[in-house]
């Protein structure tokens, strides 16, 4: 994962206080910088899953949250127009102070991270790839599935990846969209959303694999019925928890993490917005966060990278 994301200091250098018991112009930027939030994008609440992890991970943090809800899913999208959106959301977020921003999308994260980098230059980006090298090492019959946005399912940098960290294993990759449907709607149970998820995973289990690979963010909020519906022999694996280390490290690194007692509630650190209904989307995000929250209406200005 990590020769995917880039590291980047500003303002960093430490220089000697001016006196005794003071602190030097620059730390205090630094400081007031450390204490921005940390900016977390997807196409709609499957990045929420992302947001779990980065809560645990950091628990100093702020973080403000954008979902594009209505332009969700990103999946059935060209990768220009993914890139558009993807910029005017970071945009969004930019415009809100944020320090760092996690592109909390395996399809935006595809589409969109090299011309994010080139069009912030100063900022880091921290994008999710299919967690396929763990997969590879995990796997003991040397077969392991992929399930992922129709997308990111047929996309070359997916293939990419697998001829990179999985040479010699069979992958099997297959889109998922009815599994985005179902997360974006507030389904995470019951009947008729297992058979939903039995039919979307149904080309990768028929294929004797033995790990599966949650290459959509939304999938893990699906978790408990996927890893039914797998069975016992499948390991269920997804990037939330990697992803939410590697953001730490990234923030250590430049000496950016923010400082606090933690004592602060989840939900008083969150600021969550949704391009779409709000009150629909906190409905979903209060579900998966197993946290009260409610989201505010994001307008977004879309055009071309600058």
């Amino acid at each position: 994962m990590n020769k995917h994301v880039e590291t980047w200091q500003r303002g960093m250098t430490k220089k000697p206080a001016c006196r005794i018991g003071s602190l030097s112009q620059e730390r205090l930027t630094a400081i007031k910088q450390a204490d921005t939030p940390i900016g977390v994008f997807d196409s709609g609440a499957g990045g929420l899953t992302i947001l779990s992890a980065l809560l645990k991970e950091l628990p100093h943090e702020r973080f403000i949250y954008l979902g594009d809800t209505v332009h969700c899913p990103y999946g059935a999208r060209s990768d220009e127009e993914i890139t558009e959106l993807t910029l005017a959301a970071c945009r969004f977020l930019l415009a809100r102070g944020v320090k760092l921003i996690v592109i909390a999308c395996n399809t935006a994260s595809q589409a969109a991270l090299s011309t994010l980098r080139a069009t912030f230059p100063d900022l880091t980006f921290i994008g999710v790839v299919p967690a396929v090298k763990p997969a590879a090492r995990m796997t003991r019959k040397g077969r392991i599935g992929i399930a992922a946005t129709n997308q990111a399912a047929k996309a070359a940098y997916l293939r990419q990846l697998i001829d990179e960290f999985a040479g010699g294993i069979e992958a099997s990759a297959v889109g998922c969209p009815d599994l985005v449907t179902l997360v974006e709607h507030g389904q995470f149970d019951g009947p008729e959303v297992e058979e939903t998820v039995r039919r979307a995973l149904q080309p990768v289990l028929t294929e004797d694999i033995d790990v599966l690979v949650l290459g959509c963010t939304h999938f893990p909020a699906l978790q408990a019925v996927i890893e039914r519906v797998a069975g016992p022999r499948v390991q269920v694996i997804d990037s939330g928890q990697a992803i939410a280390r590697r953001t730490r490290s990234v923030l250590e690194n430049a000496e950016l993490l923010a400082s606090g007692s933690g004592d602060e509630p989840k939900n008083k650190r969150l600021e969550i917005w949704s391009s779409g209904d709000p009150a629909a989307f906190s409905s979903v995000a209060t579900h998966i966060l197993a946290l009260p929250v409610q989201a505010s209406q994001a307008n977004l200005e879309r055009r071309g990278a600058e």
